[in-house]
């Protein structure tokens, strides 16, 4: 079983580095935010709990995002791996998922970050607000996410580095060469 988590800061490419390593893989795609937008969509009663939370680009607390991967990874449980997306964005997240995994007999098999600067990343949003419209992309929430990854979760990185699990792949690029990089961290951990 494969189970990965890719991280990086809003833009820098991971869903699509997911879809790609999805179709590969067979893995099964959790990403925290796509749950938290389907919920609000949905105005479900973790969505109503989590409205106001993500609409002023807060981190959602610990306890219910847990509970709620927790939830979807009961869903699958012949699959033949997960790919977190999104998730953990604390260290407290790390504990909780390893935790998680070890009861569930699993572990996180490898983390990969994918580096881009910041500046790229406000150009790939500028470009993505043209084609899709996102509330988390508007500018105030936008400024808040991106200061959010660099002042809180980037310092979940040196919780899976000690463990010997991260892996930092420049995400500058053609998508393919990305992608290549991306399966040979997975070719040397499985």
């Amino acid at each position: 079983m494969l189970n990965m988590i890719i991280f990086g800061p809003p833009g820098a490419g991971k869903g699509t580095q997911s879809q790609k390593l999805i179709e590969k893989y067979g893995l099964v795609h959790i990403s925290t935010g796509d749950l938290f937008r389907w919920h609000t969509r949905n105005n479900t009663p973790l969505g109503k709990k989590v409205n106001d939370i993500m609409a002023s680009g807060a981190l959602v607390p610990d306890e219910i995002t847990i509970a709620m991967l927790e939830e979807e990874v009961q869903k699958t449980p012949n699959a033949a791996g997960f790919l977190f997306d999104g998730f953990p964005r604390t260290v407290a997240q790390a504990e909780a998922l390893d935790a998680f995994m070890t009861r569930r007999s699993m572990t996180v098999n490898c983390v990969v970050a994918l580096d881009v600067p910041e500046e790229e990343l406000r150009q790939r949003i500028a470009k993505r607000k043209e084609i899709e419209k996102r509330a988390d992309d508007e500018e105030e929430k936008l400024n808040k996410r991106i200061a959010e990854y660099f002042s809180k979760t980037v310092h979940v990185l040196p919780y899976y580095e000690r463990q010997g699990k991260l892996y930092t792949v420049n995400g500058i690029g053609a998508i393919d060469e990305i992608f290549q990089a991306i399966c040979a961290v997975v070719e040397k951990v499985t």
